[in-house]
C-alpha cells in the first residue's frame, strides 16, 4: 500500500512520537530526563520507511510543554491514538512500523537511565502502549 500524508499527518505522526519521549523522560523527573529525552530522540531518528522519513525530517514539534505531566499527556496520548489509527487506516504494516520505532525508542530511553525504571517510567509505557493499541 501507499502511504499518503499531508503536512498535518506528518506533524501528528511527529507529536505523537517525540511526545511520547517527552512523557517518559517527565515520568523520570527526579532522575536524569535530559538524557532520557536525547537518547530517546535519538532513537526515533533511527526509523525507517516512511515513518522513519518523517520522523527524521528537520521540524520543530511544538506543543510538546505543559505545566504538568498530566497536560503533555492530555497532548500527547491522543497523538499517539491518532497516529496509530491514521496510518493503520492508510497502510497497517506502517502503523505496525510506528509502535516498533516509538517502543525502541522508549527502550533505549529507559536504559539512559540507571538502574530500574521507576514505577511513574513504567507507568508512563503502559498508558502509551495502550493508546498506541486502540487504532
Amino acid at each position: 500500500m501507499s502511504l499518503t500524508l499531508t503536512d498535518q499527518d506528518k506533524t501528528t505522526l511527529r507529536t505523537a512520537a517525540y511526545g511520547a519521549v517527552s512523557l517518559l523522560a517527565a515520568a523520570d523527573a527526579a532522575g536524569s530526563p535530559h538524557r532520557i529525552a536525547t537518547n530517546g530522540s535519538i532513537a526515533l531518528a533511527t526509523g525507517t520507511g516512511p515513518v522513519g522519513h518523517v520522523l527524521a525530517e528537520n521540524s520543530k514539534v511544538k506543543g510538546l510543554v505543559g505545566k504538568s505531566v498530566a497536560e503533555l499527556a492530555d497532548h500527547v496520548l491522543p497523538a499517539l491514538t491518532a497516529a496509530a489509527t491514521l496510518l493503520g487506516d492508510q497502510d497497517p504494516a506502517e502503523a505496525d512500523n510506528f509502535r516498533s520505532i516509538v517502543n525502541v525508542a522508549l527502550a533505549t530511553a529507559t536504559q539512559s537511565r540507571k538502574g530500574e525504571p521507576t514505577p511513574a517510567m513504567a507507568e508512563m509505557t503502559r498508558k502509551i502502549n495502550e493508546a498506541l493499541a486502540v487504532a
